[in-house]
């Protein structure tokens, strides 16, 4: 997890340098970070529990949708 800590740190560090800059530093800081949480995201709904009566925690099945709980 301190891995990741650091990518966080990193990617809040390089919008915050790239801000107000001109050109696309921002554009492309930007663009990593929305990655990495969408890398985070897929992750998360790889593992949704369905809630069923049993509470079950499984990966969802193909072609399943996926919903944040």
């Amino acid at each position: 997890m301190s891995s990741d800590t650091d990518t966080h740190r990193d990617l809040m560090a390089a919008l915050k340098a790239a801000a107000g800059q001109g050109g696309d530093a921002f554009e492309q800081a930007t663009i990593r970070a929305f990655e990495h949480v969408f890398a985070h995201l897929e992750r998360l709904n790889a593992h949704v529990s369905q809630g069923g009566p049993d509470g079950e925690d499984r990966p969802l099945a193909a072609g399943e949708s996926a919903t944040l709980r």
